[in-house]
């Protein structure tokens, strides 16, 4: 076994993983998940999203869910996603200190996701950092590794973007692979660029595990530096506006998988599995149209 090394994951199943189930989950029922999820050792959560309830239906209790996690848990690092400077006001008043903003590195992508121009979403990002300039953003680029419309990016679009977000101030960013297309070679040569061409920034990777790479993805991307890695508990969750993308790396596979290797990530493995098999069982139609990758047995 390796030295222990600290990683830092960052569970966004509450958010992410629950966004387009096929049935309501009630707040009693997301306040359950986070509770077990806090309990089981993880600090770093994305718990909720606050965008329209016509776009996203399971997010219409946001400001519920956010208020009461916010008194409960005032020492865990707990942000939200927000789609516009509407949202980012709204997530600033409940109390949080930073949000996530996604844009799509695909302009197709872009358009279908929030229902803009990639140009568009800067200026409305240009105005959440001037209105709200103590608030710490996270600019999740959506698409990073590939689009279901356009295909694989150049590295240099990346770069360019990046750069882009960059001069407005962002100095966090999250690179996803939306549908999950990404290859290993794929993510270091992406992340190693970025890196070196913006060292005053932190960089995330939020990997889709559509054709069983979440896993090796995300390692590649620890072994080259990301500053921290997103899963979903279950592996739930996926773009509801992205064809083909299923769910997200399992936060359990992922960390039975780092502990093994010496990483230190904070988290009690046995609670978390037991949260996972417990969500699952409490509801278990929900699941159904969803890539779910609940490990039955941490030996396999």
């Amino acid at each position: 076994m390796a030295e222990s090394r600290k990683i830092r994951l960052v569970e966004v199943g509450p958010r992410d993983g629950l966004q387009n189930l096929k049935d309501y989950l009630p707040v009693r029922e997301k306040l359950a998940l986070i509770d077990g999820l806090i309990q089981a050792g993880v600090s770093h959560l994305q718990i909720t999203s606050f965008v329209s309830p016509k776009a996203i239906p399971q997010m219409q209790d946001a400001e519920e869910v956010a208020r009461t996690c916010l008194e409960r848990y005032p020492q865990a690092d707990l942000f939200a996603l927000v789609p516009n400077l509407r949202g980012a006001q709204t997530a600033q008043r409940l109390g949080m200190k930073k949000v996530a903003n996604v844009i799509s590195l695909s302009e197709s992508h872009n358009k279908a996701n929030i229902n803009r121009t990639r140009a568009q979403s800067l200026e409305e990002l240009s105005r959440i950092r001037d209105s709200l300039p103590e608030l710490e953003v996270c600019v999740d680029v959506a698409t990073a590794f590939g689009c279901p419309f356009e295909g694989r990016p150049a590295r240099q679009a990346l770069l360019d973007f990046v750069g882009q977000v960059h001069q407005l101030g962002v100095r966090t960013f999250c690179l996803c692979d939306t549908i999950g297309v990404a290859d290993p070679a794929q993510v270091r040569g992406s992340l190693t660029a970025v890196k070196a061409a913006f060292p005053d920034s932190a960089f995330q990777v939020h990997i889709h595990d559509t054709r069983n790479m979440g896993m090796v993805n995300t390692l590649a991307a620890i072994e080259c530096g990301a500053g921290g890695v997103q899963s979903t508990l279950g592996g739930l969750g996926g773009c509801p506006f992205a064809p083909g993308a299923s769910g997200n790396t399992a936060t359990e596979d992922l960390v039975y998988m780092l502990h093994l290797m010496g990483y230190d990530t904070g988290i009690d493995f046995d609670r978390l599995l037991a949260l996972a098999k417990s969500f699952h069982a409490a509801v278990p139609g929900n699941y159904s149209s969803h890539h779910i990758h609940i490990a039955q047995n941490p030996c396999c």
